[in-house]
């Protein structure tokens, strides 16, 4: 349930909460014991909760260590990066402006395995951006794709797709609610 349902405080509460590491850790899923919270992907489902945990740290050393060394990423504006150093270039530079005070929420849509150790996880993102946004507080909902693979030491992931939610007709961003 979002804004106004009773079960979450509304944007402009979390968006005052929002350096607050336990307003933060809040909003998480549960850590498995002994797993680092920001980087915890030891099965596919992990993915969208590292994902935001890393995003909502505005942490990306964090963010980086989600991806594969020679992962690729499209942002929600097709902008294509191959690498982690410019995957983490991508995102600091948002993270440091328009972004530095947004809130983003993941939500699993599906985890579908396609061979011994590699699956496409589909999840939801529900970001909500604050002051520092050029055009003001508002709220953009993405479709994230990840292909993700098994390392050593838990899964990362190898490309990954962000795709805003938009009327067809009009190509106006729409919300998923």
């Amino acid at each position: 349930m979002r804004e106004g349902g009773g079960l979450l405080p509304s944007s402009f509460d979390r968006l005052r909460m929002r350096k607050s590491y336990k307003a933060i850790a809040h909003y998480r899923p549960a850590v498995r014991k002994n797993e680092d919270p920001m980087t915890q992907m030891m099965r596919p489902d992990d993915v969208p909760a590292a994902f935001q945990a890393a995003w909502n740290a505005d942490d990306m050393m964090d963010f980086g260590a989600l991806f594969h060394d020679d992962a690729t990423f499209v942002n929600r504006f097709a902008h294509l990066v191959r690498g982690v150093g410019e995957i983490v270039a991508l995102h600091r530079g948002i993270h440091e402006t328009i972004y530095r005070d947004s809130i983003l929420e993941n939500e699993l849509i599906a985890v579908d395995p396609i061979g011994d150790g590699v699956a496409v996880v589909h999840f939801w993102g529900h970001l909500t951006t604050g002051p520092a946004h050029p055009a003001g507080p508002h709220q953009v909902d993405t479709l994230i794709l990840a292909v993700v693979t098994r390392a050593k030491d838990g899964w990362r992931i190898r490309a990954a797709e962000n795709v805003t939610l938009a009327d067809p007709r009009t190509g106006q961003p729409v919300l998923r609610h």
